[in-house]
């Protein structure tokens, strides 16, 4: 390899090192362990969003959980798809309170080196307790999450389910069954169901009933491995929808997109996976 070409990778691993390192900090500064569930939910408050259907409530809500690039349009998407039905959308920005937004940072989240589904979990957890402080928020609420938002919801059912704090937060910041119970139904859009998903059968007591919209073609996450996972729950006696989309990729649903990016928009298989979302909250929990 000619000097100049090792040079220049060499230069340009040490100034992506730098960055990671830099992101690190920042993202350590902000999560220290055991943050007080209060402080958690002050910091994201400061970006998340509340979307409120007409009329005076009080209405069921929906948390909604982006992937691990961070908030993009398809939360919007589904945002409007949720108070359509008449239910307040919560989406919750996990990255931006962290420092973890620019594409260095977020590629550390994609990579699982930095928030992992079960530190996120106490991002469900608080949001779940600042929905139920509201009078315009009915006890019932579905939790929304797609691809690393579905590990971490999945993450949250696990923790509560088993009383295990989840890492980061200093406690829970209401009776992990309060929290639980307050979940009508989750919805996991093409989650990451790997090793590091800590979401077995035996973690999964008292869960809501959950939908798995999964890509046939998913060239980020293992489909398989989804479906196995979901039958094993089903085996354990949980309620548990599967749904493949035919010829789908990962984010199907997403327009915003790194240029980097190789997936792409497929506006069929996003009103496919709406049908589906849809058909599946009629059987759980007619409006």
């Amino acid at each position: 390899m000619p000097k100049l070409i090792r040079w220049g990778l060499i230069a340009a691993g040490v100034i992506l090192l730098g960055l990671a390192l830099n992101t690190t900090r920042q993202y350590a500064r902000w999560s220290p362990f055991g943050e007080p569930p209060d402080a958690r939910a002050a910091r994201l408050a400061e970006h998340w969003r509340l979307l409120l259907p007409e009329g005076p409530g009080p209405f069921p809500a929906a948390i909604l959980l982006s992937g691990c690039d961070g908030v993009r349009d398809n939360m919007d998407y589904w945002a409007s798809v949720f108070v359509e039905t008449g239910r307040a959308a919560l989406i919750v920005d996990s990255h931006t309170p962290r420092g973890l937004v620019e594409l260095e940072a977020w590629r550390l989240v994609c990579g699982a080196q930095a928030l992992s589904g079960a530190e996120r979990s106490g991002d469900v957890a608080v949001a779940l307790k600042g929905l139920s402080d509201r009078d315009d928020i009915a006890d019932d609420i579905v939790v929304f999450g797609a691809s690393h938002g579905g590990w971490t919801a999945m993450e949250f059912v696990a923790h509560a389910a088993s009383n295990e704090r989840p890492p980061g937060l200093a406690h829970w910041p209401d009776t992990p069954e309060a929290l639980l119970q307050s979940v009508s139904a989750l919805v996991l859009l093409y989650p990451y169901c790997g090793v590091l998903n800590s979401a077995t059968a035996a973690r999964w007591a008292g869960a809501p009933p959950a939908l798995f919209v999964l890509a046939e073609d998913d060239s980020i996450v293992s489909t398989p491995d989804c479906v196995a996972r979901a039958e094993a729950l089903r085996q354990s006696n949980a309620e548990v929808e599967i749904v493949v989309l035919a010829d789908a990729d990962h984010g199907f649903d997403q327009q915003e997109r790194s240029p980097l990016s190789m997936l792409r928009f497929d506006a069929q298989k996003q009103a496919q996976a709406r049908r589906a979302v849809l058909d599946f909250l009629k059987t759980v929990d007619p409006l």
